[in-house]
């Protein structure tokens, strides 16, 4: 092994032993890859329900005090991540035609519980803005701005796992982008907006 290739490896074992790919925050190594499929899954869909909220909050600005719109944002989160796992429950029935056991209902816990940490950043924005140290607005538009950021580079992180040539990254990057706009424009849509 050269010594390029065997520094890379050392830098991938210490990345596996943080439980970090490359690129990517801490992912739980020690979980099998179809549990932190879901989990990311559950991550992008509460992320985008987070930015619908906070996009129909910011068109409504004048309407809301800082303390309904975060806990408009925090029931919003908590929702996704309740009905994540309930339809975990119902399609482990279907499929397997009975109730899952206490580890399959901990691992269907610990995959739709990830949404809520997609709210984070966002949530404490809002709480800046009961505290007065933001205007509503502002914290609304920081707060959407760290979705953005978040779909962006959930995508970007994706594609550049990809092990295809770099054009190929970033014309699916571009797709991913055009989806995603496209899944706003529809949330925004269906709240009138």
């Amino acid at each position: 092994m050269d010594e390029a290739a065997a520094a890379d490896d050392r830098r991938d074992r210490g990345r596996a032993r943080r439980g970090r790919g490359p690129g990517l925050p801490p992912d739980h190594p020690d979980r099998p890859v179809e549990e932190r499929a879901e989990a990311l899954k559950e991550r992008v869909y509460a992320t985008f329900t987070g930015l619908a909220i906070v996009l129909v909050q910011i068109n409504n600005v004048e309407h809301l005090t800082a303390t309904r719109a975060t806990l408009t944002l925090l029931v919003g989160i908590v929702a996704i991540s309740a009905a994540g796992f309930v339809a975990e429950v119902i399609a482990h029935l279907a499929v397997h035609q009975a109730f899952p056991d206490g580890g399959e209902l901990g691992r269907m816990a610990r995959v739709s519980g990830t949404a809520i940490a997609s709210a984070g950043v966002p949530l404490i924005l809002l709480v800046l803005a009961v505290l007065g140290v933001f205007q509503l607005e502002g914290a609304l538009r920081a707060a959407s701005i760290v979705y953005l950021v978040t779909l962006g580079l959930i995508g970007w992180f994706a594609v550049r796992r990809t092990r295809v040539a770099w054009w190929k990254q970033l014309v699916s990057l571009g797709i991913l982008l055009a989806l995603g706009a496209g899944v706003i424009l529809l949330q925004q849509l269906a709240h009138g907006h």
